[in-house]
């Protein structure tokens, strides 16, 4: 077998060479791998015809492979470089809302029927971050938009129940989890387009419906707000992070010091302290001699900023004692508007400790 298939590749071969030497052409042949895939030579032509100074042209202008056809890729990948390179490549000054805007209505007026939404609208998602459009609600009802109205709408249940067009509701999923991700609540007028596009039936409805009911509760839940737009200086960020980490003492004073105050400073930098009344109170009744140490850095994400911060961590208290229970006669109990002291001078109330009092040192 493998016989008859190498002596038909070398007949292939040499009738090709044959014509080709007929037409009086050169011929630069590369071998593929296996022998009998012979017959599958790649053949370059070199006319001699051809204009001297335009082959020098050429040589300096090498051929750019485009982006996406990297051979390691994956299909979903290379749909997105595509989708990248043809509609969302842009300077670094342009990428804005406008331009987001304005390839989204280059794809949409292109093709009336929509043909490749989905692929699109997953490069799309990938580049809203690029463009500074991925906390921008009507983006996102723009992107939602891109599908076609009432093409995918089940026309019976038996369509609704075995999941109707599921790539391109998948796609819209996609597009309600982005707005999760960046904590975007919808509003009534998506609702309005997902009915239109894929009816009250469908998987993105119910994410839709899923979304209006927990978001509203869910977005003042946490103690720690934040602005929605947070700011860019570095020092409003250690303020904003230093408050939330002091916080389980509200007698919490946060101060900013500046370095260049000091005549010694190299290097002109702030540090923003919050300590409390009762932190400074423990760090005056450190025995002498005894370590501190500075721990960290530690991390304090902020929305999408990261924080560092350092402790000043000493050495463990000594564990109080259990209070004891002690049976004392009614008639010995004395109140404060009596004017009278008690009788057992001696009896002291345990001091509960401090928040600022862990089990693995004292955080001053």
């Amino acid at each position: 077998m493998n016989r008859a298939l190498l002596r038909s590749s070398k007949l292939l071969n040499q009738i090709q060479l044959r014509k080709i030497l007929n037409d009086g052409c050169k011929v630069k042949i590369q071998p593929s791998a296996t022998f009998w895939l012979n017959c599958n030579h790649q053949i370059r032509h070199y006319s001699n015809n051809k204009d001297k100074s335009g082959d020098k042209s050429r040589a300096a202008e090498p051929e750019e492979e485009p982006e996406f056809d990297d051979p390691g890729s994956t299909e979903s990948e290379r749909s997105h470089q595509l989708i990248t390179a043809k509609y969302f490549r842009v300077n670094e000054e342009e990428q804005n809302k406008k331009s987001f805007e304005g390839a989204i209505d280059i794809f949409t007026h292109k093709d009336g029927r929509r043909r490749g939404d989905v692929e699109f609208i997953y490069g799309a998602l990938k580049n809203m971050e690029k463009f500074g459009v991925h906390k921008d609600l009507q983006s996102y009802k723009k992107l939602m938009n891109v599908f076609p109205k009432g093409k995918y709408v089940p026309e019976n249940r038996i369509q609704a129940d075995f999941f109707h067009y599921p790539n391109h509701q998948d796609c819209a999923i996609a597009i309600m989890v982005k707005m999760e991700e960046n904590k975007i609540i919808p509003d009534e007028e998506m609702g309005d387009m997902i009915i239109n596009i894929f009816g009250k039936l469908s998987e993105p409805f119910k994410k839709y419906c899923r979304c209006m009911y927990w978001y509203p509760k869910l977005k003042n839940i946490s103690p720690w707000l934040l602005p929605d737009k947070l700011p860019d200086d570095a020092l409003e960020l250690a303020l904003i992070g230093i408050e939330q980490i002091t916080s389980v003492d509200r007698l919490t004073e946060i101060n900013v010091y500046e370095t260049k105050e000091l005549e010694q400073a190299t290097d002109k930098t702030w540090i923003v302290s919050g300590q409390s009344p009762e932190q400074m109170k423990l760090l005056k009744e450190v025995e002498i001699g005894s370590p501190i140490y500075v721990e960290g850095a530690f991390r304090l994400w902020l929305d999408d900023c990261q924080v560092n911060y350092f402790i000043l961590r000493g050495p463990p208290k000594p564990r109080h004692e259990d209070a004891k229970l002690e049976v004392v006669d009614i008639e010995e109990i004395r109140m404060w508007m009596d004017g009278e002291k008690e009788k057992h001078e001696g009896r002291q109330l345990n001091r509960y400790p401090s928040v600022h009092e862990q089990e693995d040192g004292v955080i001053y």
